[in-house]
């Protein structure tokens, strides 16, 4: 199969997408232009406040991106990249866009509250607390996987000499005091967002020049994990227009950039998939054994559907919406953006079979090569996608940290969802106690966090659908749009996560072990609970 075809096929069924099963979410959940969100009626300049739908949508897609579609698509690669690919798209379209809008559109409409604040509104407070420790125990894996990325992405070797990981640490620093200058340029002064954006994603590529030409900062692994752990502390606790957004704006760029670079080194070159289509229902790698069923769903990951957004669409961007008819481009539209990314990852890794390696590796190779038929030199293109790669990973791990302080806080809410003055509930404190359980996880390294996180991450896309098919219900509107996916993700997820607490179980990774039992009984009596609470309602309806 040549790989434009697969490309074009993609893009096209995400526009139809876009187009027609788009309206008719919107018209089924009700959107209405006319009423206001939270971000005014709530503004605080911290972490309420009305963006641009364009800037909104960078953050948002910044956030969600991370390393998620590239890696899990190379890794989901074993099984073939027929089944790797029909699952990106019909799950980007059905699935994922569904999870992404439904859970902004949702939190939107419960004054920007996280997910665990809307099960509480629907289900009660029981189900709000389960859902809460088991999104904070995945935030928690999120950090300490995503930390272990980065520091090693960034980290340089003086035994061997190689500078990517300075370069690559150099510009996003330059990144972080970029953004910060445009945020508050924007923000404070009031400059044209157009003129600003302009010079700014000017300066965005002079920093990756300075970056690669004078790649100063030259820190061990251990060195930045000490610095990336000073950076989240910070970026979890400054106003979101100061740091976050206009980061995550910026940085959207790089990754369109490659977007525009791979579709064009697809279109001039247009090489065959040289993998096989498919490889069976049971592959055999090294001395285990992966099925397709539930291990592929797991893998593709952010590719096709991720609870993770879940967090992001009612942690940070609901708080930012200015109309409501922006959550579609925003939730839906993102996520299919992303569906473009893991599209050309699979074909980063099905076209070129000798490329080897860590999945950013494979993906910088593949994509670096299909733009040399424009003219960018091979090593060139590399540093690039290895630059916007990081920055992907940095924006998520960032985002997931300033989440993460939100559920931890949540915890001592009162019953009615109104803060405390708890110890707790303090920015600082949760910032601290989410970053430092974290650092505990880091001691595994990401190999060893990455499967569990993939199956948490997956379960917790299932548990968002329940909180929105819930509200939905509650709300009398059409809802299998949302239990459909539920359902399957549920089967999925659950079965992953019991074949993972047995390899834990073997392999001694007691911690690890732990957090993955406590993940599948958290899922099992929330999702018991969830069904009782609805059970007794209908019984109630029908008496009434």
């Amino acid at each position: 199969m040549n790989s434009l075809v697969l490309l074009l096929i993609g893009a096209i069924l995400f526009l139809i997408a876009y187009t027609t099963y788009g309206a008719y979410l919107a018209k089924s959940w009700g959107i209405d232009p006319s009423r206001k969100t939270p971000a005014h009626t709530m503004r605080d300049d911290i972490d309420y406040c009305p963006s641009n739908a364009n800037v909104l949508l960078g953050h948002h897609f910044s956030s969600i991106a991370g390393a998620g579609p590239i890696t899990g698509p190379i890794q989901a690669a074993i099984f073939g990249w027929l089944p790797v690919y029909l699952w990106i798209v019909v799950g980007s379209i059905f699935f994922g866009g569904v999870h992404d809008w439904g859970a902004l559109f949702a939190s939107v409409r419960h004054k920007g509250s996280s997910i665990g604040e809307i099960i509480r509104e629907n289900l009660g407070q029981k189900a709000k607390t389960l859902f809460n420790i088991y999104a904070w125990l995945t935030i928690i894996l999120i950090v300490a996987a995503f930390t272990d990325i980065c520091a090693g992405t960034f980290a340089y070797d003086p035994a061997t000499g190689d500078l990517t990981g300075a370069r690559a640490g150099t510009a996003s620093v330059l990144f972080i005091i970029l953004a910060m200058a445009f945020g508050y340029l924007v923000y404070r002064k009031g400059a044209n967002l157009a003129i600003s954006s302009i010079f700014g994603v000017a300066l965005l590529f002079f920093c990756i020049y300075l970056g690669y030409t004078f790649p100063f900062i030259k820190l061990s692994k251990m060195g930045w994990n000490i610095i990336l752990i000073i950076y989240i502390c910070a970026a979890s606790t400054l106003p979101v227009w100061l740091l976050l957004q206009p980061r995550d704006y910026l940085c959207s760029y790089l990754l369109y950039a490659m977007l525009i670079g791979g579709f064009l080194g697809v279109i001039i070159v247009r090489p065959d998939m040289v993998i096989n289509a498919s490889n069976g229902f049971a592959v055999v790698s090294g001395n285990s054994t992966s099925y397709l069923f539930p291990i592929l769903f797991v893998t593709v990951a952010c590719g096709a559907i991720s609870g993770f957004h879940s967090l992001v669409g009612s942690g940070t961007s609901s708080k930012q919406v200015d109309n409501e008819k922006d959550t579609k481009l925003i939730g839906y539209g993102g996520m299919l953006i992303e569906g473009l990314v893991a599209i050309l990852a699979l074909i980063s890794v099905g076209a070129f079979q000798g490329a080897s390696g860590t999945p950013a590796a494979i993906f910088s190779s593949g994509i670096a090569t299909l733009m040399s038929s424009f003219g960018i030199p091979v090593e060139v293109g590399k540093v690039f996608i290895i630059l916007a790669f990081s920055a992907f990973a940095l924006t998520s791990l960032d985002t997931a940290t300033r989440i993460g302080r939100y559920v931890f806080q949540e915890f001592f809410d009162k019953a009615d969802g109104t803060s405390t003055k708890s110890i707790g509930s303090n920015m600082y404190v949760a910032t601290l106690v989410t970053v430092g359980a974290s650092c505990i996880l880091l001691m595994y390294g990401y190999t060893k966090i990455w499967p569990i996180f993939g199956s948490a991450n997956q379960l917790l896309a299932g548990l968002a659908l329940l909180a929105v098919t819930v509200w939905l219900a509650n709300s009398g509107k059409n809802y299998k749009m949302t239990l459909i996916p539920m359902i399957f993700m549920f089967a999925v997820t659950l079965s992953a996560l019991y074949l993972l607490i047995r390899n834990f179980l073997k392999a001694g990774n007691i911690i690890l072990c732990v957090i993955a039992v406590l993940l599948f009984i958290l899922a099992i009596v929330l999702i018991y609970t969830a069904a009782t609470i609805m059970k007794n309602r209908k019984s109630k309806d029908l008496s009434a």
